[in-house]
């Protein structure tokens, strides 16, 4: 292989890029939430029925990660995001189409929006794409950071529609506001096909290049190599039992992440009586909040080490979630836990994906797959725990809810000190040049 990069692009274009798809993929989510609060009343949903349907998105999310990350060793990142942004696409236009055609819809109706969020979680599954992808581009000592923004900037979907739709279909009404996020998308489709670029590996691949890792590394910067086959990559990573730990460890801080985007609406406006605005507003200081923290994490990973990040973060979530089980009727009380959680979600989530392409730098794509996937299942997951306490005790059961969070972060802590609380240089062999 040739010492000059033939390759197109360069990391901080594709990182733009990536970090597009996957804010575009994941304000899917963000704009399902809003049909679901308009549909508990007219169909009488419990709160069971209602944290299924509000999680359907999280459940497909999660369960296509694993296989769509795990393509990108085979495939490469740009044609797997376009086809799950293709699919988010579907998901949301059958939605606008079916509150239009159904106003005042019929329990009988129920599954016909429920498959509407599973289409429209197909967006989530552009992050465990996008996390090969950046790292294939970035060297490892930049991925932390790199990752971090990524994540954190992709994350600040469901926190900015919080805020901006209701205020949106005020002005130009339900249809307009929709229309104009499938736009939207269809414009982000239209831009990632003409301008993003795969890593150059994939590059060289689709010109029938030979490629060699040492003169990849040399002429293109590009440190991490995919195996080139997904199942391959699959089996490697989980074979390693450091992936499931990080999987653990993700499951309770993205996958509380997303349950908690969906949770705290409904706990301001019934357990406080905000009004609707207002608990758009707290819950998307909670979201816009921890993905900006995860920024930081990222930037704090790099420096320090994502061992030492884990500690901490999980140390916050159990204390901001101990806040929120005794706050009773203390509002402060209440803001200052969920700005812990949010705090210590952030932070980890950062930690967790600086640590994937360290332990598993040969298998990043399967890796990503399985710990982003299976992690995200906690946003499926850990609502319909919570709501449990809800419908067991009323709306009294909102602060015991909280219990299932201080419960997930002890057990990571135990888990950390279990098997990954050692010196990072013997954890994580050093790569070779």
């Amino acid at each position: 292989m040739d010492t000059v990069c033939v390759a197109k692009s360069s990391p901080n274009p594709a990182l733009a890029w990536t970090t597009l798809a996957f804010f575009a993929g994941f304000a899917g989510v963000s704009l399902f939430g809003p049909i679901v609060q308009k549909l508990q009343e007219p169909m009488a949903l419990s709160g069971l029925l209602m944290s299924l349907l509000g999680a359907s998105p999280a459940l497909t999310g999660s369960l296509l990660r694993i296989p769509f990350g795990a393509m990108v060793d085979r495939f490469g990142g740009k044609k797997l995001l376009l086809t799950l942004l293709g699919l988010t696409f579907l998901g949301l236009a059958l939605t606008t189409l079916a509150f239009l055609r159904f106003p005042d819809p019929q329990p009988k109706h129920y599954l016909l929006f429920l498959f509407c969020g599973v289409l429209c979680g197909c967006g989530i599954a552009t992050f465990s794409v996008g996390v090969p992808t950046v790292s294939y581009w970035h060297p490892q000592r930049k991925q932390g950071t790199a990752l971090a923004l990524y994540g954190g900037l992709g994350n600040l979907a469901p926190g900015l529609f919080a805020l901006v739709l209701p205020a949106l279909v005020l002005q130009i009404g339900f249809f307009g506001s929709y229309s104009l996020w499938l736009l939207m998308i269809a414009v982000t489709i239209v831009l990632l096909s003409l301008f993003m670029k795969d890593a150059p590996y994939f590059q060289y691949r689709e010109m029938g290049l030979a490629i060699d890792k040492d003169a990849l590394l040399l002429a293109c910067g590009q440190e991490l190599v995919p195996s080139g086959k997904a199942m391959t990559s699959i089996r490697k990573a989980g074979a390693d039992y450091r992936t499931w730990i990080l999987t653990f460890f993700y499951f309770v801080s993205f996958g509380g992440f997303i349950a908690l985007t969906v949770w705290f609406p409904t706990y301001w406006k019934e357990y406080f009586s905000v009004t609707l605005v207002q608990a758009g507003a707290l819950a998307a200081l909670y979201s816009l909040s921890c993905s900006l923290f995860r920024v930081l994490g990222g930037f704090a990973s790099d420096r320090f080490g994502g061992e030492r990040l884990i500690a901490s973060s999980f140390a916050a979530i159990m204390a901001g979630a101990t806040f929120m089980m005794i706050s009773y009727n203390s509002m402060n009380l209440s803001l200052a836990g969920m700005g812990l959680m949010s705090l210590g979600m952030g932070f980890a989530n950062a930690a967790v994906f600086k640590l994937v392409p360290k332990y598993m730098p040969d298998m990043v794509g399967g890796a990503s797959g399985i710990v982003g996937g299976l992690g995200a299942f906690g946003g499926f997951v850990i609502p319909v725990l919570m709501a449990a306490f809800v419908d067991f005790r009323g709306v009294k059961g909102h602060p015991a809810a909280f219990s299932v969070f201080v419960a997930l972060a002890a057990g990571s802590l135990a888990v950390f000190l279990l098997f990954l609380r050692r010196p990072t240089e013997e954890a994580i062999p050093a790569p070779s040049a």
